[in-house]
């Protein structure tokens, strides 16, 4: 499971970080996922690995421009770049009246299918490799969070003890692997007995902002990864003249521990927190540090990261 994050800006770009957009892929697969897509989010994609031939569906948290302000152009290039997969848009209510003003959608015009889906809060929705249910964040406006569960691998053979009984790869194994016993050389093989323990799915959730990381509650339970804003260290938003709903570092960090998350990458970023201010990202860095002992980041526009089955998060 591979992140690319392609904007790491909370509320406006930087020199140094886009606004929000992140890329999800899974192994053995020939398509990818986008969670967020701010302005300018195209221009991300043409600077990293990804394509824009193989995207096939946008996930929206919540409807704050830099969130979601990318969207008519990336699906307008799509078109002119005559990549004409389909693609789904998944977003809170409001987002297909947004689309539909900015662009025309109809297959006529565009050249490929363009599903709109407005989600609600609890909603569970399935795909090829994974689950996704929505889940309901604290935030000024309506916001959500994504708890992604991917499939269980069931049907793996155990290769080796096959081939201990004289049975080599073959047909035969995928009449095993459908549950199916079969008679090879007078032997009878019960697939019961050649199939591999489950491999049970990595799991995560990819938040939209958020004020309140312990709303996300018995999900956050042991979960193998959160993607989560950390937009400010705790004193400078204590100091904020105006209070917005955003979730500070000690709060992530103390949060993420309680329920013993085992991975953490903190993204949306305020923009003072940058290489030539007083305020560097390390402050938030070691304010996490401060309460929380598992594996984390603080990532950066265009850092790449895989999630093992190991279940380890590591930096590529």
């Amino acid at each position: 499971m591979k992140l690319t994050f392609l904007g790491t800006s909370a509320g406006k770009p930087t020199k140094e970080r886009n606004v929000s957009a992140l890329g999800l892929e899974f192994e053995q697969d020939n398509k990818w996922y986008l969670f967020d897509c701010g302005e300018a989010t195209q221009h991300q994609i043409m600077r990293s690995r990804l394509s824009i031939g193989k995207l096939d569906t946008i996930f929206i948290t919540h409807l704050h421009g830099d969130h979601y302000y990318g969207l008519p152009g990336l699906l307008s290039t799509k078109m002119l770049d005559k990549a004409l997969k389909p693609v789904s848009v998944y977003g809170p209510k409001g987002i297909k009246k947004f689309i539909e003003c900015a662009l025309d959608i109809s297959f006529e015009h565009l050249g490929y299918e363009l599903k709109i889906i407005e989600y609600k809060e609890k909603e569970t929705f399935v795909f090829d490799k994974f689950i996704l249910k929505v889940l309901s964040l604290v935030h000024s406006i309506e916001s959500f969070a994504f708890y992604i569960k991917e499939n269980d691998i069931s049907n793996k053979l155990n290769e080796e003890k096959l081939r201990a009984e004289g049975l080599e790869p073959s047909p035969l194994y995928g009449e095993l692997k459908r549950g199916r016993r079969i008679i090879f050389e007078g032997k009878k093989f019960d697939p019961k007995e050649f199939m591999l323990e489950p491999v049970l799915g990595r799991t995560l959730i990819i938040a939209g902002d958020n004020s309140k990381p312990a709303v996300l509650g018995s999900c956050l339970e042991e979960l193998d990864l959160l993607v989560h804003e950390c937009t400010y260290t705790q004193e400078i938003y204590d100091h904020l003249p105006v209070k917005v709903l955003h979730t500070t570092a000690k709060e992530l960090g103390v949060t993420v521990e309680e329920k013993h998350v085992k991975n953490l990458i903190a993204t949306h970023i305020a923009p003072r927190y940058n290489k030539h201010s007083r305020f560097s990202v390390d402050m938030i860095q070691d304010e996490i540090k401060q309460s929380y002992s598992g594996r984390f980041f603080i990532a950066d526009d265009f850092d790449v990261y895989l999630l093992g089955r190991n279940r380890v998060i590591e930096k590529l």
